[in-house]
């Protein structure tokens, strides 16, 4: 049973485009390494035949965990999201109120998650904490060392 998630349609073609990779081409190479490794001799003493099996069990496991969550996947229609509450793909800018940094985050899927582009799972500790916020409330989120509070200073699309 797959559990359900969210997508934005550039995040959903993503997860398509890297499914449509794992089985067109690295397959094939998978299966080409198991092939010249049991080539060379003794299966029962041959070290790259077993790295080989045991990349080809990785890229089975990676395949199933995607046909799983495609299977699970949903598109959001941004139009229809209230802009008053923070939601999936909501973009919070908010205020640490200990040292007064300012941040401005995109709440989306575990699979879209990317720090580096200020995208956060709304499964994390902090996407948790600040959904269904408003602006002006505050987010009181609990991380490992502590509990931070957050104020939300804007909600947009």
């Amino acid at each position: 049973m797959s559990k359900v998630s969210y997508y934005t349609p550039e995040g959903l073609k993503k997860l398509r485009a890297e499914l449509r990779q794992l089985k067109d081409v690295e397959r094939v190479k998978a299966s080409k390494a198991i092939a010249e490794a049991r080539d060379k001799g003794d299966l029962s003493e041959n070290a790259e035949y077993d790295a080989a099996k045991e990349a080809q069990g990785m890229l089975e496991m990676r395949i199933s965990k995607l046909e799983d969550a495609l299977a699970g996947a949903r598109v959001i229609d941004e139009s229809q999201l209230d802009t008053s509450k923070i939601l999936v793909l909501s973009k919070v800018k908010i205020k640490n109120q200990t040292n007064g940094m300012e941040m401005l985050y995109t709440l989306v899927a575990d699979g879209e998650a990317d720090l580096a582009s200020g995208k956060i799972s709304v499964n994390s500790p902090i996407g948790k904490g600040l959904l269904g916020k408003s602006v002006g409330d505050v987010a009181e989120i609990q991380v490992p060392n502590g509990v931070i509070k957050f104020d939300i200073i804007e909600i947009t699309r």
